[in-house]
């Protein structure tokens, strides 16, 4: 029975070893835990990885009301303390543009198109954030900000955060 694992492990040793050990793209890799906010009883882990010239969000959040749609946003700081998430600030924004939809208007790097809540008040993150890097130390670092799930979804249009209500899970973006 010893023997398999450490098999395994020298496997796995020699695998990294031969690659040049770990690459940039996984140093780099995050995760944020969201924890329910605002009474809510929403939740789940999000999974953060470099994609070309930003950064690529997946994995599930649950709790929400079923189909339902949701504001989904990188805000400003990496603090969730409050019961409400206020404590998060504002949406990532270090290219001082106003609030927008992605894709189609000058918009937040923090700015993410709304979450959809199946049947089951599940939603599937699949979210892709141009423009922002990971763990870079650069001024588009989203490293050690907070991912914010709101109660209603966002507007695109009202100034300056897209009347989404209130902050129903946080989670802070670490490796």
């Amino acid at each position: 029975m010893i023997r398999i694992p450490v098999v395994s492990l020298i496997a796995i040793a020699l695998t990294a070893c031969a690659s040049g050990g770990m690459s940039k793209s996984d140093a780099n890799t995050a995760h944020a835990m969201l924890q329910a906010r605002s009474g809510s009883q929403v939740g789940g882990t999000l999974q953060l990885r470099p994609m070309g010239d930003g950064v690529h969000v997946s994995g599930t959040i649950s709790g929400l009301a079923p189909n339902s749609d949701h504001g989904f946003h990188i805000h400003e700081k990496g603090d969730c303390s409050a019961s409400d998430a206020t404590s998060a600030g504002g949406h990532f924004n270090p290219t001082t543009q106003p609030h927008g939809k992605v894709g189609a208007s000058p918009h937040h790097l923090g700015d993410q198109m709304n979450l959809h809540a199946d049947a089951n008040g599940n939603a599937m993150v699949d979210a892709y954030f141009a423009g922002v890097s990971l763990g870079s130390g650069q001024p588009n670092d989203v490293m050690n900000r907070a991912l914010v799930v709101h109660a209603d979804p966002d507007d695109y249009t009202s100034q300056p955060a897209g009347n989404a209500g209130k902050r129903i899970a946080c989670g802070v973006i670490k490796q």
